[in-house]
């Protein structure tokens, strides 16, 4: 396979997923669902986030739109009762993560640019291909925190 941008992004999520895995596993099970004040995350919330939001993603890259009536209150419920079961949310963290790295493989370099609108304005479809790697190594990070002051 050719070194693209897209080759690059697909190992760099799953790695990125990989990694947000080992590190809440990590964590004593008591501490992953503990936030360091009342208005910190939970490192089970972000990864449900993470979760969420990798399979959005992929299908935002299949549809090059974002979805018409995004409800972030069924956002927030849906990452609240996902972050309740460490199981089942690695279950869907990885499955989602394999959706977005093919959607992320399937998209043709003279695509890369094509323009998105999102909430907060455009984006291009390069843009939106680096998010999941992006959010989860954020989210790693965040996670660790939580780790060093358990």
């Amino acid at each position: 396979m050719p070194n693209t941008l897209q080759t690059f992004l697909a190992a760099a999520t799953q790695k990125a997923a990989d990694d947000l895995v080992a590190t809440v596993e990590s964590l004593p099970e008591d501490r992953r669902g503990w936030s360091p004040s009342d208005k910190g995350r939970t490192a089970l919330d972000q990864v449900a986030e993470c979760a969420i939001l990798n399979g959005g993603t992929a299908d935002i890259i299949a549809s090059r739109t974002f979805p018409p009536g995004f409800d972030y209150q069924s956002f927030q419920r849906a990452k609240t009762e996902l972050a309740q079961d460490w199981n089942n949310l690695k279950a869907l963290l990885q499955a989602n993560t394999t959706r977005v790295i093919a959607a992320i493989q399937s998209v043709p370099d003279d695509a890369l640019e094509i323009q998105i609108d999102m909430p907060w304005g455009k984006m291009s479809l390069a843009e939106i291909l680096a998010y999941p790697y992006w959010n989860m190594s954020y989210h790693q990070g965040q996670t660790y925190y939580i780790g060093s002051i358990a």
